[in-house]
């Protein structure tokens, strides 16, 4: 590390320690050690936290706007020649990841003091919370393969327990189990093309491997075998930790946990994901399946994802496809190499995101219901809440002049000339999804109230400020993406490419508006039509399938072994034991207990033994 860089530069390992360090100062609390108050303490300190590592981001991001994207490296292990080091890629984009990370981290920390005001494990909460920001202020800052691995990893574990926090429900802990092993497919299949990559390449550093892959003798040198399943398993990873078909399910059951980890789960841990996948993309070449499983996998999840969305009963739900769905947009443009498409994004998508959770979780608070068929009217009672929804459906989706306006329009502009099949699957998305906003927001904000929607008053002050305040970063978004990445413009496409989006997000709003509400939500008589609805609701049978398929192999295999280990292995060990004691019930006969028999049968031995050696050895 260079002593001549400025101080938060050269301080920037403490900004992961930030969330860690949260963590620790929740134990007191969260173990229970300290009982003569309540959890907020524990709160507070992480906020504070939160808060510093916020400031010092924004303080590196200012070194870097002058001095130019730096690299730095950590030595943490030394011994003979292993030489671990920690690295650091401080770059623009991936700073303003670190400023995404930390400041959602933030907003959702506020939010959750008003969301959980009543829960007393508060300080657990706040400790998971500071775990997971660790985790992702690490991911996105790292320049090394096998570090962001690592933390990975730990986002998988946060995940599970953040998932689990209500552990005393049998259907959330079935949840975050079943969210842990989702993850966990993707995370041992990354695993192994990060240990033969390690093998091939003598290094984990990315700019290491970028030159590996690039040389003849590197990645040039790899056989089509080697190069496909080096290939499908760095993607493995990000395609789990985004929720990407087929690993999708565990999305939708993240959502028993706490709304305001809902927050940051469907706006920056997918992010995370996703900026992993970004940094792989040089070594993507070495595979053209690989990429063509990008593109498949991104198509059926952005389309499947929308489809399911909109036939979704539960609020949180209905949204949580929906981040599968734009995180298969994302997929498409990395696979196509369009980087910085990719990155805008998923700086929109996180933004609008996190507020329309914002703005689902006050709904929640308030009403305590997220079944869609017992919301209604809530528009007159609940103002901000209200506006913030309308502003994160509009970022959201291709409005004008808002973010994913400018997102949509550059990959329609650069698909259309690459590959206009893409094209058409991202305005069909931001049709499918305005839809879905629109039938949200007439049954939750528009219809009739409804007994639980009768009194439903507005979230208290520490909701509210949040959802506000990012109400107003998501309408500026289109001046901070100006920033973030070194494109021609924002606005560098032809109006018709803008009027293409424009046009599928009116056919999306006319058909959300024209869609017929039911109360009850009842199943249509015709069977035809009851026979898709309940195809999208059930996500397409996804895990009926997997319990037919994938399930029912594993239980099968199990089974075998088992009767396998039952029958022949015990079998084989029960019969050596039964051997065993049969021949010392004989020999127990000729047990005569004359000392002097077995010191004679000890001295025939010691002969017989030394015989036996001395002709040998003549």
């Amino acid at each position: 590390m260079s002593d001549a860089l400025p101080l938060p530069i050269q301080l920037v390992w403490l900004i992961p320690i930030y969330g860690f360090s949260g963590m620790l100062l929740s134990m007191p609390w969260a173990t229970g050690w300290i009982k003569r108050n309540g959890p907020r303490p524990a709160a507070y300190l992480n906020l504070l936290v939160t808060l510093l590592a916020v400031a010092h981001g924004s303080l590196i991001i200012r070194e870097i706007l002058s001095l130019g994207p730096q690299h730095l490296d950590i030595a943490w292990f030394r011994a003979a020649d292993l030489d671990l080091r920690i690295g650091f890629d401080l770059s623009i984009t991936n700073l303003a990841a670190l400023e995404l990370v930390t400041f959602m981290s933030l907003v959702g920390q506020f939010f959750a003091l008003g969301y959980l005001d009543k829960e007393w494990s508060l300080a657990r909460f706040y400790a998971l919370v500071g775990f997971f920001e660790g985790a992702m202020a690490g991911v996105v800052l790292s320049s090394n393969l096998f570090m962001s691995y690592f933390l990975l990893e730990m986002l998988t574990l946060s995940t599970y327990l953040l998932v689990g926090f209500w552990y005393a429900q049998p259907l959330v802990v079935t949840a975050a189990r079943d969210a842990f092993l989702t993850k966990r497919v993707g995370d041992v299949l990354l695993l192994m093309g990060l240990v033969a990559l390690s093998a091939w390449a003598g290094s984990t550093e990315f700019t290491d491997l970028y030159t590996w892959a690039a040389a003849p003798e590197g990645g040039g040198s790899l056989g089509p075998l080697a190069g496909t399943l080096l290939g499908l398993g760095l993607i493995a990873g990000p395609m789990g930790k985004c929720a990407q078909f087929p690993m999708h399910l565990w999305l939708d059951e993240a959502m028993e946990g706490p709304n305001p980890a809902s927050i940051l789960r469907n706006s920056v841990v997918v992010t995370c994901g996703a900026l992993v996948l970004l940094k792989l993309m040089p070594l993507l070449r070495l595979s053209p399946l690989a990429v063509t499983v990008l593109l498949v996998v991104g198509t059926i999840s952005a389309l499947g994802g929308a489809l399911v969305a909109i036939a979704q009963v539960d609020l949180k739900r209905a949204f949580s496809y929906s981040t599968s769905s734009y995180l298969g947009l994302v997929f498409i443009a990395i696979a196509l190499q369009q980087p910085f498409v990719a990155l805008l994004l998923l700086f929109s998508h996180a933004m609008a995101k996190a507020l329309l959770f914002m703005s689902v979780g006050s709904v929640i608070a308030t009403t305590n219901c997220q079944d869609l068929t017992e919301l209604g009217g809530l528009g007159s009672r609940m103002p901000a809440t209200t506006s913030a929804y309308l502003m994160a459906a509009a970022g959201l989706t291709g409005v004008l002049p808002l973010g994913c306006f400018w997102c949509f329009g550059l990959m329609v502009e650069t698909l259309g000339r690459l590959a206009p099949l893409f094209a058409a699957v991202v305005l069909l998305t931001n049709a499918l999804t305005v839809l879905n906003l629109v039938r949200v927001y007439r049954q939750v904000f528009l219809d009739t109230s409804h007994p639980k929607t009768r009194r439903a008053p507005e979230v208290n002050w520490l909701m509210a400020l949040p959802m506000v305040s990012l109400s107003v970063i998501v309408g500026l978004m289109p001046l901070i993406m100006m920033r973030l990445v070194p494109v021609p413009g924002i606005a560098s496409f032809s109006p018709l490419t803008a009027t293409l989006v424009l046009g599928s997000g009116a056919i999306g709003l006319g058909a959300g508006c024209l869609i017929r509400l039911d109360k009850f939500w009842s199943r249509s008589v015709l069977k035809p039509l009851r026979t898709v609805q309940d195809l999208l609701a059930y996500d397409f049978y996804t895990d009926r399938i997997y319990r037919a398929t994938i399930v029912t192999f594993v239980a099968s295999l199990a089974s075998l072994t088992n009767a396998f280990d039952r029958v022949v292995v015990n079998g084989f060990v029960n019969r050596i034991g039964s051997a065993s004691m049969a021949s010392a019930e004989s020999l127990k006969l000729g047990v005569s207990g004359q000392l002097q028999t077995y010191l004679l049968t000890v001295l025939l031995a010691i002969v017989l033994l030394f015989g036996s050696l001395s002709w040998l050895h003549g």
